[in-house]
């Protein structure tokens, strides 16, 4: 039985859409919001080097610890806040669950 988890997107219209995500594939967020036909650039395909898939997340549980790239990345977005990440670093896991994030723009 595949375990799943929800994630809430709030879009830039500020439409929330809830999704389901299979925790046992290895996909990221961003990899979720696409599969759900969401507007999400990810220009460089989760390899956290252009930000366009950059979240603020809402609601959450514990995240994983951004690393260095994101990091990078995220210094360098005018509209960053303190509760910004790159969808592409987040893996889909049970920790997870209940997670509500807003896509926020473009760099």
């Amino acid at each position: 039985m595949e375990e799943t988890i929800k994630i809430t997107v709030e879009t830039q219209t500020g439409e929330r859409v809830e999704l389901e995500a299979p925790t046992d594939m290895g996909l990221s967020v961003m990899e979720v919001m696409k599969a759900n036909e969401l507007d999400v650039p990810a220009i460089c395909g989760g390899m956290a080097i252009c930000a366009t898939c950059h979240v603020e997340v809402l609601e959450s549980g514990d995240l994983p610890e951004m690393n260095d790239d994101e990091a990078y990345m995220l210094e360098s977005l005018p509209h960053a806040t303190d509760t910004s990440r790159l969808s592409c670093q987040l893996r889909v896991t049970p920790e997870l669950d209940g997670l509500v994030v807003r896509l926020k723009p473009e760099a």
